[in-house]
């Protein structure tokens, strides 16, 4: 550990301006492990929820199974892992997407079965199989309810990647876990250009994602204004 000097100043502007190439890369490796992360997790969820929603006694084990998951601390779960795949990325991935799954099945379970049964007796009754009924008209009615629990295990996985550090895999987590080793100016700036870059991320995401669902769903904000 390295320790303070009296007359230090509390960040080190200096430091980030000659560190500003690391932080930008440290920034896109969070960026990656986190899109890595909630895609899969989504597909594994949408996956697992059309199971749930065909043959419903399947809910509650899936959702058992996967709130077992998010309810394991992540420095046990990475401790598991890494005698079994190393001190890898696909380690961080195991825990980072075993975390998404809860948080997206119950949103896309709870989005679909939000979908109006007069909706969809109309559809039957135009000839809709249950196959395009699911893709043309529930997906898409549901779509602001999975684009929440999107954004909500976005903005969790962003804060969870900053963890994986600890296996060589943090990110912007990197610079937290080296600030934590100086009793310094040095280890200040680290650790708030860590943690104000990841806060920002999340924000960005968020915002983004938000963005996404208004373009996808014009008819929810058409529908907003009516009422």
């Amino acid at each position: 550990m390295i320790f303070a000097q009296a007359d230090e100043p509390f960040v080190r502007w200096d430091w980030i301006g000659r560190n500003l190439d690391d932080l930008w890369a440290a920034t896109q490796e969070h960026i990656i492990l986190t899109a890595i992360a909630v895609g899969v997790g989504l597909v594994i969820s949408l996956a697992l929820s059309i199971v749930a929603l065909r043959w419903r006694k399947t809910y509650t084990p899936i959702t058992w199974v996967t709130g077992v998951l998010y309810t394991i601390p992540s420095l046990a779960l990475f401790a598991f892992l890494v005698p079994i795949t190393g001190l890898t990325r696909l380690t961080a991935e195991i825990g980072l997407v075993s975390y998404t799954l809860l948080i997206l099945i119950r949103n896309i379970v709870a989005g679909i079965d939000g979908v109006p049964g007069s909706v969809l007796e109309a559809a039957r009754g135009m000839g809709y199989t249950p196959r395009r009924m699911f893709i043309d008209i529930q997906l898409p009615l549901a779509m602001p309810v999975i684009i929440a629990g999107v954004r909500i295990a976005t903005v969790t996985t962003i804060g969870l990647v900053t963890i994986t550090a600890l296996i060589g895999q943090g990110g912007l987590g990197f610079f937290i876990l080296r600030g934590l080793q100086f009793f310094s100016a040095i280890g200040t700036t680290q650790i708030l250009a860590g943690t104000v870059l990841s806060v920002l991320l999340a924000v960005a995401a968020d915002l983004g994602l938000l963005g996404l669902e208004k373009l996808l769903t014009p008819w929810a904000k058409h529908k907003a204004a009516v009422g």
